[in-house]
């Protein structure tokens, strides 16, 4: 069974347990619609949800008040495959995207997909080429003509430059 990072315990709020998360994914329904969790290798149910501006506040079974939760700091919190939600037709998650062949619209090989920066206005696809050098395309229906799960293949078209 794989377990998949969301988040990591930042700090103890208040004096019944709750943790503070720092929350890896893009919202925090998977909190929310998930009955129990991984923090590190343990697994906990999760007793209540809510946010905090940005950060998830998580009250979970097994810590019962403030020094266990200060103890829990630093923990990273999982879930398995089967907890993360179906996505929309054309949504991926970045798991799934790493390690793809990156081809060209010719059918040439270009390289594998090494990363999502995804703190842009668009998420970035980084790309390995062969030669090891790193190539930055901007997931946008011009540069990012398909992504086929199945084959773990992306098509690519670039512009003159991309690859300098």
């Amino acid at each position: 069974m794989e377990k998949i990072l969301i988040g990591k315990i930042v700090n103890a709020v208040g004096l019944k347990g709750e943790v503070k998360v720092y929350n890896y994914s893009d919202s925090a329904d998977i909190y929310e619609d998930t009955e129990a969790i991984y923090v590190d290798d343990i697994l906990m149910p999760i007793k209540s949800v809510r946010l905090q501006k940005n950060m998830v506040i998580l009250g979970l079974e097994g810590i019962d008040d403030r020094d266990a939760a200060e103890r829990a700091k630093g923990s990273q919190l999982y879930v398995t495959e089967a907890d993360l939600p179906e996505l929309p037709e054309g949504v991926y998650y970045v798991r799934d995207l790493i390690g793809m062949e990156a081809v060209l619209e010719d059918g040439s090989h270009l390289g594998r997909m090494k990363d999502v920066i995804q703190n842009t206005a668009q998420d970035v696809f980084e790309v390995e080429t062969d030669e090891g050098k790193q190539v930055l395309i901007p997931n946008v229906p011009d540069f990012v003509l398909n992504i086929d799960l199945e084959s773990r293949r992306v098509t690519l078209r670039l512009i003159e430059g991309m690859l300098e």
